[in-house]
């Protein structure tokens, strides 16, 4: 049981920077909300994730929260409660891999990661709106085929965005390590 709480003990400073981090991820998708399926949301949770593990999902949630706090919680916000962890999920295992590969190839994987996130997203989001609207299978398949456009320029976008994951990373971490002054 120690190491249980000693592994999820969070410091006053820890708190302020998942804060920070959560409301950083909100501000970025309000500033560019104006260019639809565009955003950095897919950066920002594959970034956390690989810097800080599982206790990414703390700035996750914040996002999430204040989402829901400042644009209402309405039928839309809650598959935001699970649409963003299969992302999370998968750069939980992309930081675990320990693959002698170049820079250039793990940025790539990262890039694709999240592109695949954006393409999919439509997808994840269909159960949800389909179970709501009281869409049959057909329904929803026609649902998922018909936004299908926007999923390809939100997994483009991803992509692009994508290739600030390592950087950003890396300069977290040496920020958080307090190597950086």
């Amino acid at each position: 049981m120690r190491l249980f709480t000693q592994k999820f003990k969070f410091s006053i400073r820890d708190l302020t920077i998942f804060s920070a981090l959560g409301t950083i991820m909100y501000l970025s998708r309000i500033i560019m909300q104006w260019i639809p399926n565009v955003h950095l949301l897919g950066l920002f949770i594959a970034t956390f994730t690989l810097t800080y593990r599982v206790r990414a999902l703390i700035p996750i949630y914040v996002y999430i929260l204040l989402e829901g706090a400042l644009s209402g919680f309405a039928i839309w916000w809650i598959p935001y409660l699970y649409i963003w962890l299969p992302l999370w999920a998968v750069f939980m295992l992309a930081g675990r891999l320990r693959l002698e590969i170049t820079k250039n190839i793990k940025t790539l994987i990262y890039m694709s990661l999240c592109a695949f996130h954006g393409l999919l997203f439509g997808v994840l989001y269909a159960p949800f709106q389909a179970l709501m609207l009281g869409l049959s299978l057909d329904g929803m398949m026609a649902w998922i085929i018909s936004g299908l456009p926007f999923d390809i320029i939100h997994a483009v976008c991803n992509f692009s965005a994508g290739a600030l994951v390592a950087p950003l990373s890396a300069l977290l971490k040496k920020l958080y390590a307090g190597t950086i002054r």
